[in-house]
């Protein structure tokens, strides 16, 4: 077993319908680039760590 853990180069589609916004119960969009999932209804951001979505408000950035 490698110690190497491979990140996803992309978030499954699946898992992006069936999750929404804590805030605003809202879809999700996937930025590949910042590794984040985004809430436009909430204006946050939720982070992506190690290929898991961090649905945490306090953990979220605000969008401008």
């Amino acid at each position: 077993m490698s110690d190497t853990f491979q990140t996803p180069a992309a978030v499954d589609p699946r898992l992006l319908e069936v999750l929404v916004c804590p805030v605003s119960r809202g879809p999700l969009t996937y930025d590949r680039q910042r590794q984040e999932l985004v809430s436009k209804g909430a204006r946050l951001a939720y982070p992506i760590r190690d290929g898991v979505p961090i649905m945490l408000v306090d953990e979220a950035r605000k969008l401008d």
